[in-house]
């Protein structure tokens, strides 16, 4: 680990201040600062942000400071009452110990957790733009599927934010614009260097959830190699309203499938107004996988993710 300073920030407007090209803000640090011992990320300054918003302010929505920690979040009566899969998504995320001190903003900004990407032998476009993907020929049983290039097969790690995804959260960064949360992470393309639409020294300062009836009824499933603290093969986190036996409302993400939570649409749109049943459930599911590209060792995930939607949806439609 290269030689850094460090500073502790009291506010927005002081961690702002602080942070120059070549700084980086710490939260929780439970990412940044592996990466840091790895040589992947340098830093010649960590600006502590991780004191500031942790409240979870409630009314006409719920606003979550970007500090509040994992534990807090997934704890809270009202995420717990209003936004389940949401609660559940967290406690399936990692181990009691780095919930208590991961940071909600540095959870939905965390890096890739790609083998390639922490070997700094091994060539990875992600952390050398144009040194090449290692993956692709490599061993990618945890890689993704959906919205890959030939730059970059890397899936984004986090369990929260694909429960975030289906909610429809929003993100507040100082100095812009409310931004919608699926559209803050990107897609590889020819730049997988870039994980989010931010910019260098851009602020998470909270997230923003609106409650929907359909969100009370909803579940986060994580498919894993072990039953602790392993990242997803599949994870879906899926909202649904029944009536009448028809499906009146439906959110549905996808994580461990792609470079960025994956909010299904396609399968939303396939399922809108038709009626609840298994079949319906597993033609969104086709629908949704269309797309999909497996190789060698990832391409029962395109089965998985079928068979997970289709049985999530069941258990929420009785």
């Amino acid at each position: 680990m290269k030689a850094f300073e460090y500073a502790r920030a009291s506010d927005t407007k002081t961690a702002l201040r602080l942070y120059h090209d070549g700084a980086r803000f710490l939260g929780g640090g439970t990412n940044l600062v592996d990466l840091m011992r790895e040589d992947v990320e340098s830093a010649d300054l960590l600006v502590d942000v991780s004191r500031l918003d942790d409240r979870i302010t409630v009314g006409t929505t719920v606003r979550i400071g970007a500090a509040t920690k994992n534990t807090a979040l997934a704890s809270h009566p009202v995420i717990r009452d209003r936004f389940p899969v949401l609660s559940e998504a967290i406690l399936m995320g990692a181990s009691g110990q780095i919930r208590n001190m991961a940071s909600v903003a540095g959870n939905m900004l965390q890096r890739t957790r790609c083998g390639y990407f922490y070997d700094g032998a091994s060539h990875c476009n992600k952390r050398t733009p144009g040194s090449g993907c290692d993956a692709i020929e490599g061993f990618h049983r945890m890689h993704a599927i959906l919205g890959t290039s030939e730059q970059c097969i890397a899936t984004h790690p986090s369990d929260m934010a694909v429960a975030l995804a289906a909610l429809d959260a929003v993100v507040h960064v100082e100095g812009r614009a409310p931004l919608d949360f699926v559209g803050l992470h990107r897609l590889p393309e020819n730049d997988p260097s870039r994980d989010t639409i931010l910019g260098p020294g851009e602020l998470v300062t909270a997230v923003e959830l609106t409650p929907a009836p359909v969100y009370r009824r909803s579940m986060y499933r994580k498919v894993r190699d072990r039953s602790s603290y392993a990242f997803a093969l599949v994870s879906v986190a899926a909202c649904l309203e029944v009536s009448d036996g028809k499906v009146r409302d439906v959110r549905i993400a996808l994580g461990g499938v792609a470079h960025k939570p994956w909010r299904a649409r396609a399968a939303e749109d396939a399922l809108l107004g038709k009626d609840a049943t298994e079949e319906r459930f597993r033609a969104a599911a086709e629908d949704e996988l269309a797309p999909a590209i497996g190789r060698k060792h990832n391409e029962f995930k395109i089965e998985l993710a079928k068979r997970v939607i289709t049985s999530v949806l069941m258990e929420l439609s009785r």
